[in-house]
């Protein structure tokens, strides 16, 4: 999808606050509420704009610990990597998971109350597939955190 000028500055301004209405959306970027809600619609039927959420304050959940979970696993058929991916996906514990290239499989990123809350959710995650190495680190402070991406 082609994007402008305009059309960069309202995905600039709808991930810092996606709550403006289209009139202020379209007084910041200097256009008609009209051209404005017509470009939201298209990059929305585009997929460009996946939806719009609230951003939740982790600890104010009590969900003091951050960790990553650092996987290895020898499988690599398709059957494991379903059964995997679909059983990870699952627990709530868990707010990113991704397949890596190097010398770690996956990385999963946890929200916990604790980290001795660690041990329970890594029990359920060995009971998900079988798994070559499992480790850990927790975060002692996020320096930066954001999912406004660069537009």
């Amino acid at each position: 999808m082609e994007l402008d000028d305009h059309d960069r500055k309202i995905l600039r301004l709808l991930q810092a606050n996606a709550d403006q209405t289209v009139q202020e959306l379209a007084d910041a970027v200097g256009l008609s509420a009209t051209p404005v809600n017509r470009r939201i619609k298209r990059m929305e039927e585009a997929g460009l704009i996946r939806g719009r959420v609230a951003l939740i304050d982790q600890e104010g959940l009590g969900l003091r610990a951050t960790l990553f979970i650092f996987v290895k696993t020898s499988r690599h058929d398709a059957d494991w990597l379903e059964r995997f991916s679909r059983g990870v996906a699952r627990l709530p514990e868990v707010i990113e998971f991704y397949r890596m290239s190097g010398e770690v499989d996956y990385l999963i990123k946890i929200a916990l109350p604790e980290i001795a809350d660690y041990d329970a959710f890594y029990k359920k995650l060995i009971a998900i597939a079988p798994l070559s190495d499992v480790s850990a680190s927790f975060a002692m402070e996020a320096i930066k955190n954001t999912t406004e991406l660069p537009v």
